[in-house]
């Protein structure tokens, strides 16, 4: 099955379908033709059997022809179509593209309720240009997404980008009907490369995002591996309900928050629900649930969370043990169940798998930063961030390479996790976790002012959140306010945050590691760690 994709995918690519179709064509209106004039002309009557005969011996001319050659009316010539793994130098006579950003697709449906839908394309287009196209920079969803809504023009967005070409579109869905729109515009010259519009039914949107990625493929002219082909037209789920549901869930896991991650967890279980093989959507469960523990570690659920990601991260390997999201999964979940051994093994079995893959790397980053093995941490986190533009990995790197004493570089990466939180912050200003990190940030740049405005925004966005309080309490701790740092550890240990071992290597708390109330605070974890969790404490995501 596999194979059979390949080849119609590369026979798409080609152009060797719509070669035959035109000729098809043409030759029935000249036989038709034929057929009725002949006689007025009393041409004998062999000649519109040989008419039909030399139609038929032309069809396998066309076809190679077509094959190995490539018609792009747009530009009216016809170029030799470029082989698998063969030159990527530009045939059209273009400069080549060397980075593409691609922007969420524009929800145009009645009811203005399917912008999971679009984003959820434009996030799979980029993964897949990110992972198959090893030779073209494509800025992360982080960036990309940050244009959402917003009217400039494609020249000053990719300006901002740093981009030579953009893909943007629209999607329009009702009931089982869907109409997708996609474009590639070179935003040097505002040239359209290419443009297409697809109306169709929701069980071919695979197909249709298949064809996308290959037509933009093509457009640019990129020479991809046979492996890389193959990958465009990757795994999909069998029912498309089911895919719906995974898109929704990506959006909500995007937002990490305890409700939003909820929704995701619910999102991912009615994927799996409606197709139970469907191995990336168990990978989805087991990353919210671990995300949920890591994030609230003292929360009510945390055990029954960690339980289903220890379950679903184990059905995605079984389903698909060449997924790497599965083990960047797997890897996560034994990462938060303390079992540090066998989650390197699954990180390292990820990126095998995918050299592209940014959660193992992320994940693996956490965990050394957690063990103590800061050189390791600062290495893996800058790693995800040459892979995607993240502001977390960003904050996690600058925080190693503050704690080995390499302040300069600590800097680049927090003004990097500034760049990227704050771009983040125009699209979603009630995200509470995004304030706090640039609040720690703003104030390790020594603009403590700055960093003291967004302390109190994101408590005013989320007063009552573990994960804030304790941000803030590292935020008074560098800025060596200590009784308010203490003050909001306790509340933050209040609220449900019970992590021993992430505040004990928080270089964040050093001005108040001393005190002997902060002491007493780490005592009183560790005895909450041996009565009230069958595991000890996970990192949380802090400040």
């Amino acid at each position: 099955m596999a194979s059979l994709r390949q080849f119609v995918s590369e026979l798409r690519r080609r152009r060797v379908i719509r070669a035959v179709v035109i000729y098809l064509l043409v030759a029935w209106i000249v036989i038709q033709v034929g057929e009725a004039t002949f006689p007025s002309l009393r041409l004998p009557e062999w000649t519109l059997t040989l008419v039909i005969a030399m139609a038929a011996l032309g069809l396998p001319i066309v076809l190679v022809l077509a094959w190995a050659y490539n018609l792009q009316p747009r530009e009216g010539k016809i170029v030799r179509s470029p082989e698998v793994g063969g030159d990527s130098e530009s045939t059209n006579g273009r400069k080549e593209i060397e980075s593409i950003a691609v922007l969420p697709f524009a929800d145009m449906s009645p009811d203005a309720d399917q912008e999971y839908f679009g984003d959820g394309i434009a996030e799979e287009l980029l993964i897949t240009l990110n992972n198959c196209c090893r030779n073209l920079r494509v800025p992360a969803r982080s960036s990309s997404f940050s244009f959402k809504g917003r009217d400039l023009d494609a020249r000053e967005i990719g300006a901002q980008l740093g981009v030579d070409a953009l893909v943007e579109g629209s999607v329009r869905k009702s009931g089982e009907k869907v109409r997708i729109t996609a474009q590639l515009i070179d935003v040097r010259d505002g040239f359209h490369l290419w443009s297409e519009s697809y109306d169709r039914q929701l069980v071919d949107l695979f197909d249709i995002q298949d064809e996308i990625a290959q037509h933009v493929v093509d457009a640019l002219d990129v020479s991809l591996s046979e492996k890389d082909r193959q990958a465009i037209g990757g795994a999909s789920p069998a029912d498309v309900r089911a895919y719906e549901y995974y898109l929704k869930g990506r959006q909500f896991f995007h937002q990490a928050r305890k409700k939003s991650l909820e929704y995701a967890m619910e999102m991912f279980r009615r994927a799996v629900d409606v197709d139970p093989e469907y191995a990336l959507a168990w990978a989805g469960v087991a990353e919210s649930a671990s995300h949920s523990t890591m994030l609230y570690p003292g929360g009510s659920s945390a055990q029954a969370d960690l339980e289903e990601a220890d379950r679903a991260s184990q059905k995605a390997l079984e389903l698909d043990a060449s997924l790497a999201q599965a083990h960047a999964a797997r890897g996560y979940t034994l990462f938060a169940m303390q079992r540090f051994d066998e989650a390197q093994a699954e990180f390292e079995t990820a990126i095998e798998l995918d050299p592209k893959q940014f959660e193992a790397r992320y994940y693996y980053g956490r965990a050394c930063f957690m063990q103590g093995r800061l050189e390791d941490a600062a290495r893996f986190l800058m790693e995800a961030l040459d892979i995607r533009e993240d502001r977390e990995a960003a904050f996690f790197a600058a925080q190693s390479l503050e704690a080995l004493g390499r302040h300069a570089e600590a800097k680049v990466q927090y003004r990097k996790g500034v760049e990227i939180a704050t771009r983040h912050m125009e699209l979603n200003p009630d995200d509470p976790r995004a304030a706090t990190l640039l609040a720690v940030a703003h104030c390790r740049l020594e603009d403590p002012e700055e960093g003291l405005e967004w302390a109190e925004r994101a408590l005013a966005i989320d007063p009552e959140d573990a994960g804030v309080k304790y941000n803030v309490a590292c935020l008074y701790a560098i800025q060596g306010e200590s009784d308010k740092a203490i003050e909001c550890l306790e509340q933050a240990l209040q609220a449900g945050f019970g992590t021993r071992t992430w505040i004990e290597n928080d270089p964040d708390l050093d001005s108040v590691r001393e005190d002997p109330r902060f002491q007493a605070l780490l005592a009183r974890l560790q005895t909450l760690d041996r009565t009230d969790s069958p595991r000890p404490g996970s990192p949380q995501q802090g400040g």
